[in-house]
């Protein structure tokens, strides 16, 4: 089988289950082969290997059964970054790449801001700041010790000097005394309502629970860490929170006592992204 033979079996088999199974296809393909798309493209009439072949048809039955495309490539795309993925951890969503501008936006004129990124999970967030701004003093936490590895994993991997804390929110006395410093905190934390457990896509389900849900409104998490911030944080310091579009201004409407409160939209104009001035 060539490799344009093979791009046009995958993405015959990826159509009952994909919206992208050209795009797919060819990840899948470029991931097989370790070419660019360019060189694949160039190289369609080389033949595959026959383990390369049998790992192509692993991987496809893979999708099929609607694994996620990231966990079989073991990789995920984040804000020109190539991250580390496992079921251990929350697929970075490409809306959250947002939420590193906003922060990124607030903390341009600021040397050496100190930031704090709470469920840090993969470790996207933290280390997308840290690589736009690397005299940024960045700790990222998370209750999670085999997402920690993971995150802790990439930022090796990308050479970005990060600390990670195993933390149920700011409860560890590490995290609690690095947040009385802040000039920044962020957070994606789990946001989805538990009623969401019956209707998520089975791509989604691969993702693991603990990231996913938070109470039957989708805001318990925030609720406690912003209850736990607003004691810790000094006056003047923002937090940038991203959350479900269906209870972000609830959340907002929750927050009066803050100093600022402020929401805004993603790419597609829903709103999503809470920033907090205490």
């Amino acid at each position: 089988m060539t490799r344009a033979e093979a791009l046009k079996m995958a993405k015959n088999r990826l159509e009952a289950i994909s919206d992208a199974p050209q795009a797919e296809a060819h990840l899948l393909l470029e991931h097989l082969t370790k070419l660019s798309r360019t060189d694949l493209i160039l190289n369609r009439q080389e033949v595959l290997t026959k383990a390369q072949r049998e790992t192509l048809d692993v991987w496809l039955e893979r999708r099929r059964n609607r694994e996620p495309l990231q966990h079989i490539l073991g990789v995920a795309p984040f804000y020109g970054l190539e991250l580390n993925v496992t079921p251990d951890v929350l697929i970075p969503r490409p809306e959250t790449e947002r939420l590193v501008e906003l922060v990124l936006n607030d903390i341009s004129e600021l040397a050496s801001p100190k930031i704090l990124d709470v469920g840090t999970g993969s470790g996207a967030v933290a280390l997308a700041l840290k690589q736009e701004k690397p005299d940024a003093v960045v700790m990222a936490t998370d209750v999670s010790e085999a997402a920690l590895r993971v995150a802790r994993r990439n930022a090796r991997d990308l050479g970005l000097e990060v600390s990670f804390v195993l933390s149920n929110l700011l409860t560890n006395d590490e995290v609690e005394t690095f947040a009385r410093t802040l000039d920044i905190l962020v957070a994606n934390l789990p946001y989805l309502p538990e009623r969401d457990r019956e209707t998520v896509s089975p791509e989604v389900d691969h993702d693991p629970h603990l990231a996913l849900y938070a109470g039957a409104d989708g805001l318990d998490l925030f609720k406690r860490l912003a209850t736990q911030a607003f004691k810790l944080l000094k006056p003047g310091v923002l937090c940038w929170l991203e959350l479900d579009p269906r209870n972000v201004l609830e959340a907002a409407n929750s927050s009066k006592k803050w100093a600022e409160v402020a929401v805004f939209t993603d790419l597609v104009h829903r709103k999503r992204f809470l920033k907090l001035k205490r």
